[in-house]
């Protein structure tokens, strides 16, 4: 699978952009600030229809303007295939594959498989579970379209229950009502529980083979699922957490409280892992993540690398560039001069300036 072309219309600082891809490593560089993650972002919109910044479609929106439009073209075993996504100020956004418009996002996911690594990735174990969980997700939701759909209406149950929650603390009558939301809360909590389940043990089964050859195997990480509550457990656990629901006005029980750890040889590396651990670990995880895509997918994902190689050492960058090179990567960075003594073949140099692109190679 590869990204052909992308064309942006009023997308960020974007007025107009076609930008033809090399099947194999493209370069993006340019100053900061000037718009090159910007493209990448485009891309994510393109491949799950979010940004991988949480940003909403009007952030998105040039300024000045009321709408976007973002366009992909891919080839995927051999076809060529095409996304359209049409943001809007002040209606939900649009999105069309191969020129008919789809009703449902879900119809959109696993057309196109990315893999996005940021700096901020290199974080994912010291910080919050919120990232940790939309990790789980991101990734979940690309390749299991079930997933995506259970994920979705578990999160309407979980926003229509904390909004009852809300107005029970000023109308105690409406208490009785709170079971209504429970059912499908369970129902669709379960099954998000046993997927994160069953990936989790997947990846880390990846992971701590790459963590093992990156440091000369002198670590073996893995990742610990650790569940709110367990799928059988769901239903009472609820239950019981009615008075503390109400006292707090939110759902206190559930998936949505989920987290990850990273263990090497048993260690939790958030609490006692070096910096460098942690940035081995990160960079296991974005590798791991790729061999999962080929795994289940019986193809290549587009690896997505936002000037995080400058966060990296020089063997941290030498063990993922030597490992990329069979898929089509897009490398955003602020200079050449950091791949002067890699072995990476630069396919295409794209150079961009406040909102233009220079095609150098």
């Amino acid at each position: 699978m590869h990204i052909v072309k992308v064309s942006l219309q009023n997308f960020r600082n974007y007025e107009n952009l076609d930008l033809e891809f090399h099947k194999n490593t493209n370069m993006i560089y340019g100053d900061n600030a000037q718009g090159k993650t910007n493209i990448l972002e485009s891309i994510s919109v393109g491949a799950t229809t979010k940004s991988h910044k949480n940003a909403l479609p009007r952030e998105m929106i040039r300024i000045g303007c009321d709408e976007a439009h973002i366009r992909i073209i891919l080839n995927k075993k051999g076809l060529d295939q095409k996304i359209d996504i049409h943001l809007r100020k002040s209606k939900s956004k649009g999105i069309a594959i191969n020129g008919v418009p789809i009703k449902k996002s879900g119809e959109l996911m696993g057309l196109l498989n990315i893999v996005f690594f940021s700096p901020e990735d290199l974080n994912i174990i010291k910080n919050g579970p919120d990232e940790r969980r939309r990790f789980m997700d991101m990734e979940l939701c690309q390749l299991d379209k079930i997933y995506f759909h259970n994920l979705t209406e578990y999160k309407k149950a979980l926003t229509q229950r904390n909004k009852l929650l809300k107005q029970i603390y000023n109308d105690p009558k409406l208490k009785d009502t709170l079971s209504l939301w429970d059912e499908p809360l369970i129902k669709y909590g379960k099954k998000v529980i046993e997927t994160r389940r069953v990936f989790i043990k997947h990846i880390s089964e990846i992971l701590r083979d790459i963590s093992n050859r990156i440091t000369g195997g002198k670590e073996n990480i893995i990742l610990d699922y650790i569940p709110n509550t367990s799928e059988d457990s769901f239903a009472l656990n609820l239950e019981l957490s009615h008075e503390r629901d109400l006292r707090n006005m939110t759902t206190c029980v559930g998936p949505h409280r989920d987290d990850i750890s990273f263990l090497n040889d048993g260690i939790d590396l958030k609490k006692f892992g070096s910096q460098g651990q942690q940035r081995t670990c990160a960079l296991a995880l974005k590798l791991s993540e790729i061999e999962l895509v080929k795994k289940i997918t019986n193809d290549t994902p587009v690896l997505l690398l936002d000037d995080v190689l400058s966060e990296l050492d020089r063997n941290r960058q030498n063990y993922l560039l030597d490992n990329i090179k069979d898929i089509q990567t897009m490398i955003t960075c602020t200079g050449l001069e950091e791949f002067v003594n890699s072995n990476l073949t630069l396919n295409r140099i794209i150079r961009v300036i406040t909102g233009t692109v220079e095609i150098e190679k």
